[in-house]
């Protein structure tokens, strides 16, 4: 069945992780929009003053509730309480995520299954709260993935597993509620290195403080990926062309990938600085903060994805960019070729 989703305007929506880095730039960007949102985060202080903000300074409908996403109730509750102050809700996001640096076979067990507690159960949990209101009403279920659900790294193991087994789940209840014929959308979506306080955020077995290699998008490419694929039915999104490029390199040459990981992988992600300290895998991270700012370059666009969720306008700018390329040959071919005058349109 064909779905419709609603333009933003008109919709609310739940974003988890909404306090740090794309949750909170898609939040931001939502608002503006004029959507209505439910915020849901651990860092009550942090959804407080941004719920503040969002309503002080635009007049937006904002409602927020403390929950981790490891336990499905506190979803539950949250979506309630959105149901209960908005009369339900059109688009779900599961953004809430964190990483793990260190040796597969260094990083304790414990802290692989809590990082699988976010990461993988909290988007089961989001999804199953969200799929049991929007098979009825209808809308769209957004989760976040990465270029690592196609893909592995070396360093960050458990979080690899995490994302890969995001994608299995998405894909498997995408085909379930299209067999129910459900009115639901199921996007995954993939970002690429993302300069938001992932590395920060990450707890860190390695003896130096790790980084993202370039290339490095903006958090509002996600974020504009994400609310594209809100009012636009998407399977996958690939959030960065450098997260599509991964994708198929692995795919097509994944001998040639494993021996470019093999001497580059580990050597990439690291810097020369002793490791700092941080663990938002057992408590929330800096609340509204939505980039590092540490990892050099940042894009903050991406040709690929704009070219993905808006064709027609991709198209116009790859006619324009041949327009010119097409008026600077033939000038050079009449000026090198004839030397006789330009014609006028040429001039």
């Amino acid at each position: 069945m064909r779905i419709r989703l609603k333009p933003l305007h008109e919709q609310v929506i739940v974003i988890t992780g909404a306090t740090s880095g794309i949750g909170l730039v898609t939040a931001r960007t939502a608002a503006r929009r004029g959507a209505r949102l439910m915020l849901i985060s651990r860092d009550e202080k942090a959804l407080s003053e941004l719920a503040s903000e969002l309503s002080r300074d635009r007049s937006y409908s904002v409602s927020y509730a403390v929950a981790d996403v490891g336990d499905r109730a506190q979803l539950q509750v949250a979506a309630d309480k959105a149901i209960s102050r908005f009369g339900g809700f059109d688009t779900w996001i599961n953004n809430a995520g964190v990483s793990l640096y260190g040796r597969c076979v260094d990083v304790p067990l414990e802290d692989q299954r809590k990082l699988f507690d976010t990461n993988y159960w909290g988007v089961v949990n989001g999804s199953v709260v969200a799929v049991q209101h929007l098979r009825e009403r209808g809308g769209a279920l957004i989760n976040l993935g990465s270029e690592l659900s196609d893909v592995a790294i070396p360093l960050q193991g458990a979080y690899v597993a995490s994302k890969h087994a995001v994608k299995g789940f998405t894909d498997a209840l995408r085909i379930e509620l299209a067999d129910e014929r459900a009115p639901v959308s199921v996007t995954l979506v993939k970002p690429a290195g993302i300069d938001t306080l992932f590395v920060e955020h990450a707890k860190n077995y390695l003896d130096h403080q790790p980084k993202l290699p370039q290339p490095v998008y903006a958090p509002d490419v996600v974020a504009r990926a994400i609310l594209h694929a809100a009012a636009h039915p998407q399977r996958d999104v690939y959030a960065g062309g450098a997260s599509r490029g991964m994708a198929w390199f692995g795919r097509s040459a994944p001998r040639v990938y494993d021996a470019m990981m093999r001497r580059l992988g580990v050597k990439a992600q690291l810097t020369s600085e002793p490791r700092r300290d941080g663990d938002a895998l057992h408590e929330s991270g800096t609340g509204l903060s939505e980039r590092s700012g540490r990892h050099g370059r940042v894009r903050e666009r991406s040709f690929y994805t704009d070219a993905h969720t808006h064709p027609m306008s991709a198209r116009a700018a790859l006619m324009g960019v041949a327009g010119v390329l097409l008026v600077a040959a033939a000038r050079r071919y009449v000026r090198e070729t004839q030397g006789r005058r330009l014609p006028r349109f040429l001039r």
